[in-house]
């Protein structure tokens, strides 16, 4: 199974994803990234440890400019665009992109992308 894609914007989505992560998770803290073939298509999905994300906020972390106060917004915290970006990249490559909680106590980001047949 493939998936079709700018190369360079999908290297810019993964990069962006565990930048995010690393970004905000507590030293000492676990990143996860894998990749599985889901529903005819390539589920990523990239997870990490505390801190978290309030539930009601998960929707609007791909919303430009948005930040959440609180134990996810570092000092050394970006613009607010890095998800953003993510969304546009992935909805570009007519796939899906959503926010959920992380078993590992912070957040999971989960993106299918549609697969062609090789």
């Amino acid at each position: 199974l493939s998936i079709s894609g700018d190369e360079r914007r999908l290297q810019q989505l993964i990069a962006n994803l565990l930048e995010n992560s690393l970004r905000y998770t507590d030293r000492g803290g676990v990143v996860q990234l894998r990749a599985d073939r889901h529903e005819g298509g390539v589920r990523i999905v990239v997870e990490d440890s505390a801190p978290g994300v309030p539930l009601d906020k998960l929707e609007k972390l791909f919303e430009r400019f948005y930040r959440v106060e609180g134990s996810r917004n570092r000092a050394s915290g970006g613009s607010g665009l890095g998800l953003a970006i993510c969304r546009n990249i992935v909805e570009a490559h007519e796939g899906r992109i959503q926010a959920q909680a992380s078993p590992f106590g912070g957040l999971r980001i989960v993106i299918d992308l549609p697969g062609i047949d090789a």
